[in-house]
């Protein structure tokens, strides 16, 4: 009978013990995780606004594909949420905050237990590429969660590898819906032709995209300085496409409602006649554009189709990539002149 008495008595004390141990263990903590993903701001900070997103890029219902996910009839921007059941019980979280393409707030809370913050922060660090920060922090941890994280080797240990893979998924999702690309032949139309401004030069290939967007810039402000009204998105007309030589001729050209006499001796006037062409859309990263030329190239001669000598060759911009970031939704239109 003592010696059942003695351990009763030394497991009283180890459990005090441990009681005391949990108790003076930190009430607060935060885990932080970083990476760089090749995309721009907008089109993840698109993707974690709406919680719909969260599961295809969740660890933790990658650990536990029974979870079962209930979305709240809002799921995006402030005051967005969703709740959900696994095997360690009920849990939801919503968005409390939010600045466009910078920041999310969110509110996570487990049961009845005091919430914890969560903290999203988009960094754009250069062109198309983005540091991603993932915050989850509390100063009011529940006993229980303190018994729990002591026993697993702290907070850090506990959250901080799901972080890492959470991030890991979501850059491979995001990622993956920029290289999203069709490329569609539309077959015969007739260009309209019309008025429009422009420059000339000639390049070498490997700096081709470079010198097009200083000089398709420059044109854009010269419209926009002198308030000239446009009459569509603007368009590079290609001269001369020389691979063997590594060089290419072209205008970077913005369409205007009439004939501009301009002000500036590299800023020129330009008209096209109406004209029949063959017409193809890509839609998709501007890298996707070889693919689209050579589709378009192969439909000419085997559809019986030839082309007009030193006819036009339009490669028309119909979105503008500052306002659409993901290049996913980029929509071109490519014309090549064909005889009547």
């Amino acid at each position: 009978m003592k010696t059942i008495k003695y351990i009763i008595f030394l497991l009283l004390i180890v459990f005090i013990g441990l009681a005391i141990y949990i108790a003076v263990q930190p009430n607060s903590f935060e885990i932080k995780r970083n990476r760089t993903i090749n995309a721009p701001a907008q089109v993840i900070y698109n993707n974690v606004i709406d919680f719909k997103n969260w599961e295809a890029w969740s660890s933790w219902v990658e650990k536990d594909p029974t979870t079962i996910i209930t979305l709240s009839e809002q799921t995006e921007g402030i005051g967005g949420s969703y709740s959900w059941i696994d095997k360690d019980g009920k849990g939801n979280m919503k968005t409390i905050d939010a600045l466009d393409n910078v920041l999310i707030d969110q509110e996570l809370q487990f049961g009845d237990f005091e919430p914890s913050r969560i903290n999203w922060t988009f960094n754009p660090i250069s062109e198309g590429q983005t540091e991603v920060s993932w915050k989850m922090n509390s100063d009011k941890i529940p006993f229980m969660f303190k018994a729990y994280a002591a026993f697993s080797g702290g907070f850090e240990k506990m959250i901080g590898p799901d972080f890492e893979r959470g991030l890991e998924k979501l850059d491979s999702i995001v990622v993956a819906s920029t290289k999203v690309y069709s490329i569609k032949m539309d077959g015969i139309t007739q260009h309209g032709g019309g008025f429009y401004l422009y420059n000339t030069t000639s390049s070498k290939m490997d700096n081709f995209e470079n010198v097009m967007t200083d000089m398709l810039s420059k044109v854009g402000n010269y419209v926009k300085e002198n308030n000239i009204t446009t009459a569509g998105p603007p368009f590079i007309y290609y001269h001369k496409w020389d691979e063997a030589n590594n060089s290419v001729m072209f205008s970077c050209c913005v369409p205007t409602t009439a004939q501009v006499i301009t002000t500036e001796s590299d800023i020129l006037t330009g008209q096209l006649e109406p004209f029949k062409a063959v017409k193809t859309t890509l839609k998709g990263n501007y890298s996707n554009l070889k693919e689209a030329w050579q589709n378009i190239m192969e439909y000419i001669p085997k559809n019986g189709l030839e082309l007009t000598e030193q006819g036009p060759m339009l490669e028309v911009y119909v979105t503008d990539p500052t306002q659409t970031p993901n290049p996913a939704n980029w929509i071109t239109e490519i014309y090549i002149a064909i005889k009547e």
